[in-house]
């Protein structure tokens, strides 16, 4: 999956992915991380999400990344900043009240870049990504976090036969699978969500499960 994908999916506004409303999970399960106050939350493509208003209304520092400029400028628009935009060799940055969004390529991240985050919140990222993909952002994401950092990380699980991505399905198995060496992973909660989501059964989904996880980083 080519990074014009997602560019044309901002430029057509063809953002189903993105949740007007704070995910619930977030709400219910960012405790489990036991984040101090004031830590540094990174947040991997995170589009225009609310979720950075949350954290951040929490006493966090918030770290976004993300490919598309349209979404970074609609961010800051839609909830009345005008950010102070600085620009770097590989991100140009937008930051105002505690958040900063990084407008890149995830892969160019380093870990100068995130070498004082403390903890992860993953509800667009693995899920965004083919099979082939996640194996690497995986490896990118251990290699560049600090050591004993936690990561929040929710995924769809469906028959990806009956649909395709994306999102993705990412099952229980292959996150222990692509954290293995890198991480403790422990199953939250797995919840049958189908019913809440009309537009996947009219995708002809006859399951869909989100499993919402923890992760502490080796």
């Amino acid at each position: 999956m080519k990074k014009e994908f997602w560019l044309e999916r901002w430029e057509r506004e063809e953002i189903g992915f993105h949740q007007s409303e704070i995910n619930p999970y977030l709400c219910r399960y960012w405790h489990e991380l036991n984040a101090a106050k004031n830590s540094k939350v990174f947040v991997p493509l995170c589009g225009k999400s609310r979720d950075l208003l949350w954290l951040q209304q929490l006493g966090h520092q918030v770290l976004g990344v993300e490919l598309s400029a349209l979404a970074v400028q609609a961010f800051f628009k839609e909830n009345g900043y005008t950010p102070h935009r600085t620009t770097a060799e590989k991100f140009d940055c937008c930051a105002a009240d505690n958040i900063r969004i990084l407008c890149g390529d995830f892969f160019d991240l380093s870990k100068a870049d995130l070498a004082d985050v403390g903890a992860v919140y993953d509800r667009a990222s693995l899920i965004a990504l083919p099979l082939e993909m996640r194996a690497r952002y995986a490896k990118h994401l251990a290699n560049i976090l600090p050591p004993e950092t936690k990561i929040l990380l929710i995924t769809f699980d469906y028959p990806q036969a009956e649909m395709p991505g994306p999102p993705f399905a990412v099952s229980v198995g292959e996150v222990e699978e692509l954290y293995r060496g890198y991480a403790n992973v422990k199953l939250l909660a797995q919840l049958d969500v189908l019913p809440q989501q009309p537009r996947f059964r009219e995708r002809g989904l006859s399951s869909l499960r989100e499993n919402i996880f923890l992760l502490n980083m080796h």
